[in-house]
C-alpha cells in the first residue's frame, strides 16, 4: 500500500466477515519492517448479528485488542458497531504489533448473517 500514509491514523484493511459460522477471518498483515498499533474496528451489518461474538487480536491470540464482544445491539442491515479499546483516566494498554503479525477476527456463537463489512483502522510505524 505505497499510497497509505504512514504514522497516522488510516484505514487498514476493509474485510468481508461472517458472523454465520464459528472462525476466524484474517484482516491484515504487518508489513515487512513495520510495526502496527491498532486503534478501532467498525462492523457493518449485513444483517442482524442476533448474539454473534466478535473479538480481535493477533493470530493464535484473538482477544488482545478487542476481547469478546456481544454484538446483540447490532439489529439489522447497515447497523454499525464502533470497537476498540475504551479509553480512560487510566491509559488503555494496547500491543504494537511486529511484521509479519496476522491480525484475525474470531466469531464465535455465531448467530448473524454472512456478509458483513469490518474496517480495520490503526497507524504503521
Amino acid at each position: 500500500m505505497a499510497d497509505m500514509k504512514e504514522k497516522g491514523l488510516t484505514l487498514l484493511s476493509s474485510t468481508t466477515v461472517s458472523l454465520a459460522a464459528d472462525a476466524d477471518t484474517t484482516l491484515y498483515t504487518v508489513p515487512t519492517g513495520k510495526r502496527c498499533i491498532l486503534h478501532s474496528a467498525i462492523l457493518v451489518a449485513g444483517a442482524d448479528a442476533g448474539t454473534s461474538v466478535l473479538s480481535i487480536g493477533a493470530d493464535g491470540a484473538e482477544t488482545d485488542f478487542i476481547p469478546n464482544q456481544t454484538l446483540s445491539g447490532v439489529n439489522a442491515q447497515y447497523d454499525a458497531a464502533i470497537m476498540m479499546p475504551v479509553p480512560n483516566t487510566t491509559p488503555t494498554l494496547t500491543k504494537s504489533y511486529a511484521a509479519g503479525t496476522i491480525i484475525q477476527a474470531k466469531v464465535s456463537n455465531h448467530a448473524g448473517g454472512a456478509t458483513n463489512t469490518l474496517f480495520l483502522y490503526g497507524t504503521l510505524y
